[in-house]
């Protein structure tokens, strides 16, 4: 510590050591904030708040790019109520159901399954919960069923292991150990059952758990509220 008297009869005190300074502040040292506090034009800018972006770290409420977004999710939103069943992809080909077939897929999961414009739609909703490999396993499974050649069931039940049954696939569907394990053994000697247990497993799964979040979709409750408008109409 260092003790000075400066003209006036003040007395500034100076660490030395961790270079603190106690005495009074020059004019040209003064903090950047403090000028600002002090000036008039500065005090009067900083009154107005900057205008925000998405690249913002506040993530202010009035930033423009956040009212565009909502904008277009309100857009999303009023446009999914008009879902019609020409918007859904023909993953299969098949007639355009009639009401009465889209209530029946109400009434249950196996009634909804064996309908090929039932299964369209409900894959178009498990693409939107990202689990659309789940229905694309079951039909593999099914098309492997139908397969007589022994050579192309061999291919086929080694493509679907591949694409769904091993670890390093992005596809893999969630099966427990026991049927895993069974697979692998039957794939030395794959034949049209090779995958009968993990398919009944994955139909189980999407039965409890997708289905009844598909029946409160927007995607099926639009299309019967069109279906149900168009039948009555014409």
């Amino acid at each position: 510590m260092l003790a000075l008297s400066e003209p006036g009869g003040i007395t500034a005190v100076y660490w030395v050591r961790d270079e603190t300074y106690t005495g009074p502040v020059p004019a040209d040292r003064e903090s950047p904030m403090a000028r600002s506090e002090t000036s008039p034009g500065r005090a009067q800018g900083s009154s107005q708040r900057p205008n925000a972006c998405c690249f913002c770290w506040c993530c202010c409420c009035s930033c423009s790019c956040l009212t565009v977004r909502n904008e277009d999710e309100m857009h999303d939103r009023t446009t999914s109520q008009d879902t019609k069943l020409e918007t859904i992809p023909n993953c299969e080909p098949c007639p355009k159901p009639t009401i009465e077939e889209m209530r029946l897929w109400a009434q249950s999961f196996d009634k909804l399954m064996k309908n090929p414009a039932g299964r369209n739609v409900f894959r178009e909703f498990l693409r939107t919960e990202y689990s659309e490999d789940n229905m694309l396993f079951w039909l593999a499974c099914e098309e492997l069923k139908k397969e007589l050649n022994k050579s192309t069931v061999e291919e086929k039940a080694r493509m679907i292991y591949e694409d769904y049954i091993s670890i390093l696939s992005p596809k893999e569907v969630s099966l427990d150990a026991r049927v895993r394990e069974g697979i692998n053994k039957k794939m030395q000697e794959p034949t049209q059952h090779t995958f009968e247990d993990a398919q009944l497993q994955i139909y189980t799964l999407m039965h409890r758990d997708s289905y009844p979040r598909f029946l409160n979709s927007s995607i099926y409750r639009s299309l019967v509220h069109t279906g149900s408008r168009s039948s009555s109409e014409s």
